[in-house]
């Protein structure tokens, strides 16, 4: 009777062990998992600052780089430099190619902007200047002659010579292409060769065939009809 009293207290104290240990167990599961979550939770948060501090930082130098960018006013007033308007001729590069065949075609309104009345009288309406008043009758200097128009290069100084005319005179053009020449009989009773200028087709004069050699030619040009550059 006693061995059985003495064997119940030991299940009893036995079992009461096993129960405390399961309930401990259990305590430290729920622990463990309760700092899982919260450890979760925690690095949530941290990776959450992280972000926000790095979107900061990178507003932060965008921000001072605009403001870096953005103008200073200077000390000293820079001046604005007033735009020129170009005059008909700076259409022309003043080379000495020869004509590529690209046209260069306005309305009479504009050429009246960009030309003096004498030159569209003279460009545009085939007018003629009186004899000994161009300012590039007399004119000896080395370079070469363009269109006052559009600026396409027509005759070279070697080519001028005295004709006594009171016109500048030239026995040949810098290129064929250059120039155009059609039958004129503005004038009753006499036939004569018209020179255009092959790219704005522009009057410049007329062509005789009284001229010097090596060509036997003589084109009588207008002073307003051409832009000399020296050499």
């Amino acid at each position: 009777m006693a061995v059985e009293i003495h064997t119940g207290c030991q299940l009893t104290y036995v079992f009461g062990i096993n129960h405390a240990l399961l309930r401990y167990t259990i305590f430290i599961i729920q622990f463990i998992s309760k700092v899982s979550v919260m450890r979760t939770k925690l690095i949530a948060i941290l990776v959450l600052c992280f972000v926000a501090v790095g979107i900061s930082v990178v507003s932060i130098n965008s921000f001072a780089n605009i403001k870096r960018d953005d103008p200073k006013p200077s000390a000293t007033p820079t001046k604005s430099t007033p735009k020129v308007a170009a005059t008909a001729y700076d259409d022309g590069v003043f080379d000495l190619i020869e004509f590529d065949g690209k046209r260069l075609e306005r309305p009479d309104s504009e050429w009246k902007k960009l030309l003096t009345p004498v030159q569209f009288a003279i460009l545009r309406q085939a007018a003629t200047e009186a004899p000994y008043t161009g300012a590039l009758t007399d004119n000896h200097e080395d370079g070469t002659y363009y269109c006052a128009a559009c600026g396409l290069a027509l005759f070279r100084s070697k080519a001028k010579f005295e004709s006594g005319t009171g016109w500048p005179s030239f026995y040949e053009p810098i290129y064929k292409k250059n120039v155009i020449e059609k039958e004129d009989r503005t004038l009753p009773g006499e036939d004569r060769t018209e020179v255009l200028c092959a790219r704005c087709r522009s009057h410049i004069g007329h062509v005789f065939d009284d001229g010097p050699q090596p060509t036997g030619l003589r084109y009588c040009m207008n002073s307003a009809a051409l832009k000399f550059k020296k050499q």
